[in-house]
């Protein structure tokens, strides 16, 4: 029996439950993609915008990660896979451990994920309860917050300081467990919004701090491959039952195929499963015949990367000279995260006036600090070179004219 008009209306009107709505509530918007749709607006009627706001790479994949997609349309059927993914592609993700780290895992520690973000909700599911805490930074990557949250765990957080390299520590995170207990940690290096990375010692004593109290350590590696210096260390050499968290996006330019993946110690392996099958089925498939081929695509990928290299420098050069000389370091991936708090305290205002004024997109220091973003401002250099420095020039005549 189908509901009548009254029956749909009376539903459509009920409000939420005070529990759902303060968690919805409590979802803060995620402000990249807030300015990418104001700025898009702008564009859709004639503006001229400099996109510096989303970390999202402007080269295409690989040519073989595409060709592999395009031959596998030809071959007509494209249907489920396994809900971890395809033999094939964890095996060859496995084998990159072994490639690029020296560490052995396992292909049945392998998930294949819709994407990162995928990947952190299956993770947490399976590894917290109602309540757990979790050490994440300030700054630090929004959706950490948001996910947590929407899923019923809670956010600790640890501010970062100059003093200690602007990244967790060890002795941070253990005052944040005496202070109360944390089920997890995560750690991102290199981070977002700031590029800057752990080194060697500084990772394996947060991974030593975790075994230690008994915590989970969560390492988002999305941004390894995109590092400026020495290469960035995963957190399985020291700490195998670490669950890393990577992605096709960003190294390999893959952002809209939405494809990523996990590692995970066997003992949450059949649990992270039963959970993708309910909640996604299967990551894409002709997204996994995709990143399979992604894997060849390196010399391409290199290339991409000493762009983004040529911008850095470009960037950390002029950026001081326009007033903004306070900066994270940019060791990794293709932001640059500036102290602008002689022009501003009010970055949210200030990322408004800069895209309505000189037509530049970038995203407020306050998406990823909660404490002291209001005077720090994302600048992403994933674009071209011509436009990141068309953007630089822009920024200076809007500071200029205060």
């Amino acid at each position: 029996m189908h509901d009548g008009p009254l029956d749909r209306a009376s539903r459509s009107a009920r409000p939420l439950a005070p529990a759902i709505a303060a968690r919805a509530e409590a979802v803060a918007p995620f402000l990249a993609l807030d300015v990418l749709a104001r700025a898009a607006a702008k564009e859709r009627a004639g503006a001229d915008i400099v996109h510096m706001e989303v970390g999202q790479p402007s080269a295409p994949a690989p040519r073989a990660a595409r060709e592999a997609a395009k031959a596998a349309i030809d071959v007509g059927r494209v249907g489920y896979t396994e809900a971890l993914g395809i033999a094939p592609l964890r095996a060859r993700i496995a084998r990159h451990y072994r490639d690029a780290y020296d560490v052995a895992v396992s292909p049945e520690r392998i998930v294949v994920t819709t994407g990162s973000s995928a990947g952190f909700v299956l993770a947490f599911l399976a590894m917290l309860e109602p309540g757990d805490r979790v050490a994440i930074t300030a700054p630090g990557y929004p959706a950490y917050r948001n996910t947590l949250v929407a899923l019923g765990a809670e956010p600790a957080t640890i501010p970062l300081a100059r003093a200690t390299g602007w990244v967790m520590t060890g002795a941070a995170l253990e005052a944040a467990h005496a202070e109360r207990p944390l089920a997890a940690a995560l750690a991102m290096s290199p981070a977002n919004p700031s590029g800057t990375m752990m080194d060697e010692a500084t990772l394996a004593d947060v991974a030593r701090v975790c075994r230690a109290r008994g915590m989970w350590l969560v390492s988002d590696e999305i941004y390894h491959g995109l590092t400026y210096g020495a290469p960035a260390p995963t957190a399985l050499r020291f700490d195998p039952d670490a669950v890393i968290v990577n992605s096709f996006s960003k190294y390999y330019c893959m952002t809209g195929w939405r494809i990523g993946w996990l590692v995970v110690p066997e003992r949450l392996a059949r649990a992270v499963e039963r959970l993708a099958q309910s909640l996604y089925i299967c990551a894409p498939y002709l997204s996994q015949v995709a990143a399979l081929a992604a894997f060849d695509g390196t010399e391409e990928l290199e290339a991409v990367k000493a762009g983004y290299a040529r911008t850095r420098a470009m960037l950390l050069e002029e950026l001081p000279r326009i007033g903004l000389d306070t900066l994270h370091p940019a060791d990794g991936a293709f932001y640059v995260y500036a102290d602008v708090s002689r022009f501003t305290n009010d970055s949210l205002a200030f990322c408004r006036r800069l895209l309505d004024e000189a037509g530049v997109a970038a995203t407020p220091g306050v998406d990823f600090d909660p404490l002291e973003g209001e005077r720090w401002l994302r600048l992403s250099f994933a674009g071209s070179f011509e436009e990141c420095r068309e953007g630089v020039r822009r920024l200076g005549g809007f500071l200029a004219r205060g």
